[in-house]
């Protein structure tokens, strides 16, 4: 048997978007240590992700734990010398990685080879699997997630050990277990990460939960549009057969599973539970109405469980250390971690994991480094199309799902995209409303019906046609679709105008009233206007404005008429002296 290594550095350029850098440096590193490499006592890696950003090059050496940042290949030389032949820290690149991330989910992503189960053995890979099968009953396991408090990162934040104890408890001759890794939010990258980064952890999460509720077959439901993903899991699944992990009488228990992958064509509402059962089987992707639930009366008319991506991924470190342990990460009634997909005008955007009850502010402000170009921060976004916009003002709540459904939104899968005060919340909200009534399965007349009529009436507000009527409308509409709409895209679709209109309401009444958009993002409202005083009277603006809309003279000074004026920019493209208005916003200094 081959000797494990005694030092593994991973390498990763956190500031390039391709691994072109990663790996040139990585090969710099490499020949330094050529000799350590060839004696096993050395393994250079390069990393997918260090969940460190915007640091340049990094290096993280373990099991010293030691973190390196803004290396520069001079300093190669010294870190081999002092860090690897020795056991010495190089302070003046020493780096703390933010204390704020804990990595459960994303604990082996970046770090192993994705497409190599032995290097995912080395980390305890299948330990889970071994304890549950020799020496653990299905109510034991069943037990262990309830301990743990593990609750579904789906979004809804069911209890994950009580939906596998309802398909426990239903006496049928074949039960099955699905993977929902159907993540189709806008800017939600979380499951796929998982699935590309760390695929048999998830497949080791479906094993154990099959023995818990007593399936023998298991299904991924992986959306096409991830061609990577899908070749890993599939990898992984080849080589879980060829280890004896999967298929009959896995290590000699007794017990039986098969796991196989069936690919989404990209519908939204497919990550339904009782649509992603239809598709499954062959069918139109269209919710039914529930119950009965699929834990009773799923796929093929059978018991089934259908558990995300993140939530299975929980499972091995659960059962191999223990709920209790679990439960003390995060807040009383969430614990562990959460994954974010953390997006938007923020200045380190990237995939974060953190415990239950850090605050949005700490999210945005430490680990995503602050609001990007210096803009103050308006709002943050999250649970993807169907979560709510959570103000400024309450960005120091506990991230939970109690109190993200109290504001509001929701967890969801785990979308969070940060707003600065250049965003418009009207056109946020018709942006997402947009993308619901364009995956609307149409099944249902509430969410048919009154997301296109939403959907109309925003539109109406945000081309300057908007009446004060328009706003009550719109809050019935939002309440038809949250109470009456078939399945949980329909109810929750209207949230972030919901919670727009809660926070933001001063921004709809400008628009409607003032038929004025503050920010500048709905052009029929946008009003160009010249400050008089920041006005040098250079004519500029006069001689570039294409429909002669801007009238006066150097002497007198100029003026723009509304009437006349296309909203093209021209007149704000041309002053080098941020003397023109866009709205009610205040002048931006040009960079000439």
């Amino acid at each position: 048997m081959l000797k494990p290594f005694e030092k593994i550095v991973f390498i990763k350029d956190t500031n390039a978007v391709k691994a072109d850098l990663t790996r040139h440096y990585a090969g710099i590193f490499s020949k330094y240590v050529r000799p350590l490499i060839e004696d096993r006592k050395v393994f250079v890696v390069q990393a997918a992700d260090l969940g460190i950003y915007g640091e340049g090059l990094v290096i993280k050496i373990w099991p010293n734990n030691i973190y390196y940042a803004n290396v520069k290949e001079e300093d190669i030389a010294e870190i081999v010398e002092r860090s690897i032949v020795g056991d010495e820290v190089v302070d003046r690149l020493a780096f703390s990685p933010d204390a704020k991330q804990v990595r459960v989910v994303l604990r082996n992503c970046g770090v192993i080879d994705p497409e190599e189960i032995d290097e995912y053995l080395a980390r305890d890979g299948y330990a889970a699997v071994e304890k549950v099968l020799s020496s653990m009953s299905p109510e034991d396991v069943i037990e262990e997630l309830k301990k743990s408090g593990l609750r579904g990162r789906g979004g809804g934040g069911f209890p994950t050990w009580m939906k596998w104890n309802f398909a426990r408890n239903v006496q049928s001759d074949q039960k099955y277990i699905i993977c929902n890794a159907d993540e189709g939010d806008p800017g939600a990258y979380m499951d796929r990460s998982v699935l590309e980064g760390d695929p048999h952890s998830v497949i080791e999460g479906m094993i154990v939960g099959g023995y818990a509720i007593g399936a023998s077959k298991g299904y991924f439901y992986i959306r096409a549009e991830y061609p990577l993903a899908i070749e890993r899991v599939q990898r992984a699944i080849d080589q879980a057969y060829e280890y004896g992990l999967l298929g009959e009488d896995i290590l000699g228990s007794g017990f039986s599973f098969d796991l196989e992958i069936r690919l989404g064509a990209g519908a939204f509402v497919c990550g339904e539970e009782t649509a992603l059962i239809a598709s499954i089987e062959g069918k139109r992707g269209t919710p039914r109405p529930r119950p009965p639930y699929p834990s009773i009366k799923g796929l093929w008319g059978k018991p089934t469980v259908i558990n995300n991506v993140e939530t299975l991924a929980n499972v091995p470190v659960i059962l191999s250390r223990g709920g209790d342990w679990f439960s003390t990460i995060g807040t009383e009634t969430s614990k562990g971690t959460k994954v974010f997909a953390l997006t938007g005008k923020v200045r380190n955007s990237g995939l974060i994991e953190v415990p239950m009850g850090t605050t949005l502010r700490e999210i945005v402000m430490k680990v995503g480094g602050g609001v990007v170009g210096g803009k103050k921060i308006k709002a943050v976004q999250t649970g993807g199309p169907s979560g709510g916009v959570i103000p400024e003002n309450l960005l120091d709540t506990p991230v939970d799902y109690e109190n993200l459904r109290r504001l509001g939104s929701i967890m969801g899968s785990g979308g969070m995209i940060v707003m600065n005060e250049e965003d418009c919340m009207v056109d946020i909200a018709k942006f997402y409303l947009k993308f619901c009534v364009d995956e609307s399965c149409g099944k249902c007349a509430p969410c048919r019906i009154g997301g296109y009529q939403l959907l109309g009436l925003l539109e109406k507000i945000t081309m300057g046609e908007g009446e004060e009527e328009d706003l009550e409308k719109i809050s019935l509409i939002c309440q038809a679709m949250q109470k009456a709409s078939l399945c949980g895209l329909g109810q929750t679709a209207p949230n972030p105008v919901i919670s727009t209109m809660r926070y933001f309401r001063e921004e709809y009444e400008e628009h409607v009233k003032e038929k004025m958009c503050r920010s500048g993002k709905c052009k029929r409202l946008i009003r160009y206007e010249i400050i008089q005083e920041k006005c040098v009277r250079c004519g500029m603006c006069y001689i570039n404005c294409p429909v002669e809309a801007i009238t006066g003279s150097k002497a007198k000074g100029f003026v723009i008429q509304q009437d006349k004026c296309v909203k093209c920019g021209k007149c704000y493209e041309v002053c080098k002296f941020g003397a023109i208005l866009i709205g009610s916003k205040e002048p931006v200094e040009h960079r000439i």
